[in-house]
């Protein structure tokens, strides 16, 4: 079966997953993750792609990123890997892929989603015990977005911008947000969509994403009748 074309709608950012094969670690020293940050900045200005946050894991990457055209996200992931791919395999004298198949990526409702998907990235190093505080790990977005570090790299979005007034404002009302960590049903609505390629917004958002692109952006519903053990799937 032919697989789908990514989601696509022109100014709506993307939540972008990449995996190492099997799990396996994708960086092993700090030059690796600094010339990944060079790969995914030269890449994304080739390509139109603004980078809004990431985070650098051992075995994985997370990008929050708005393409400029449909073909912008796909070229820069093609480019990066490639790239950098190369560059692991000739450092460590190994051969063969370093990605568990294709990236994955869903569409993000910015005005419901946007800042709990940077939380979300920008706190991956927290939750999996690497550090206690995101501003701790080097290796993301978070010490640009919340404390004002250069990084090239990073493209604010409108909804960053409108945090504050000035650029001191804006820092510290998006550092204001890692006070209340991000609760457990947001945490597996952000997982699930983005494991599985659907859209992240409300029904609204769904609605028109549908309309736009032609293709179903939600799953179906299952509902379970009393007394079977039948579940019946519904359109919403």
């Amino acid at each position: 079966m032919a697989r789908l074309p990514r989601f696509f709608v022109k100014g709506v950012p993307l939540h972008v997953i990449q995996r190492g094969n099997n799990r396996d670690a994708i960086f092993v020293a700090d030059e690796d993750y600094r010339f990944y940050l060079e790969c995914v900045k030269e890449a994304a200005d080739k390509h139109g792609v603004a980078v809004h946050a990431y985070v650098l894991m051992t075995n994985h990457v997370h990008l929050l990123a708005t393409p400029a055209n449909e073909t912008s996200l796909p070229n820069m992931m093609q480019s990066l890997g490639r790239r950098y791919v190369q560059y692991f395999n000739c450092r460590y004298k190994r051969t063969g892929t370093l990605w568990e198949g294709r990236y994955r990526a869903t569409l993000i409702d910015s005005e419901r989603y946007l800042l709990t998907c940077m939380r979300y990235i920008e706190l991956n190093p927290v939750r999996a015990g690497m550090v206690k505080r995101a501003t701790e790990y080097a290796w993301s977005s978070h010490l640009a977005n919340a404390r004002g570090f250069p990084d090239t790299l990073i493209v604010p979005h409108e909804i960053y911008l409108r945090l504050g007034r000035s650029l001191d404002e804006r820092r510290l009302s998006y550092w204001q947000l890692f006070g209340v960590p991000v609760n457990a049903a947001e945490l597996e609505t952000i997982r699930e969509t983005t494991n599985k390629a659907w859209v992240l917004g409300n029904d609204r958002f769904c609605a028109r994403i549908e309309e736009l692109t032609g293709r179903r952006a939600t799953p179906l519903r299952r509902t379970q009748p009393r007394g079977t053990g039948a579940a019946i799937r519904t359109d919403v």
